[in-house]
């Protein structure tokens, strides 16, 4: 896991701008909360800019963002850098023929799924979520997971089966 932006002062502000919320899905688990940084406009575009400096020159095809939060992330991201934006849906969001994946989140599992066809053979795929989640299935070339947050003891980097990961902000989990 690197973050190559570490020495970039807008990095800070985007971690000032993410609340802490303890105890919450459950006892124990710290979340974090990015709506706060949503509602911070600086923090928001330093944000989704970064991601764009770091993805403009790597030819990619598809922005693949995780429900729901990396939706928020993913859409501006995919459409400053000219690629398709691709919604990976919870079971049962998409209407059609869908292929799944199940992970295993910091406090539980869950299931994404995405329209067959949604990528295609060869095409250059970005896979974007507010935290670190676990890599998508499909026949397109992931590039590299982003994510703003990443959880040191969780990880997620060794969830991703070799595929890199970049992100923004780390944080300890619990």
């Amino acid at each position: 896991m690197s973050r190559e932006d570490e020495g970039d002062k807008r990095v800070a502000g985007i971690d000032a701008a993410i609340r802490v919320v303890p105890d919450f899905p459950k006892p124990g688990i710290k979340f974090r909360d990015v709506t706060t940084l949503l509602s911070n406009y600086k923090a928001f575009k330093d944000t989704i800019d970064l991601f764009v400096e770091r993805y403009s020159d790597k030819k990619i095809d598809v922005v693949a963002a995780i429900e729901a939060r990396g939706f928020i992330f993913g859409a501006p991201i995919a459409l400053a850098l000219g690629a398709k934006f691709v919604p990976l849906r919870k079971p049962g969001k998409l209407p059609g023929e869908t292929i799944s994946e199940a992970y295993t989140l910091e406090y539980g599992k869950d299931c994404m799924e995405m329209h067959v066809g949604a990528v295609t053979a060869g095409e250059r795929a970005l896979v974007i979520d507010d935290l670190i989640a676990t890599g998508e299935r499909a026949e397109a070339e992931v590039v590299e997971c982003a994510c703003v947050i990443g959880l040191v003891d969780q990880k997620g980097q060794e969830k991703l089966g070799g595929t890199p990961l970049f992100v923004l902000v780390e944080c300890e989990g619990d």
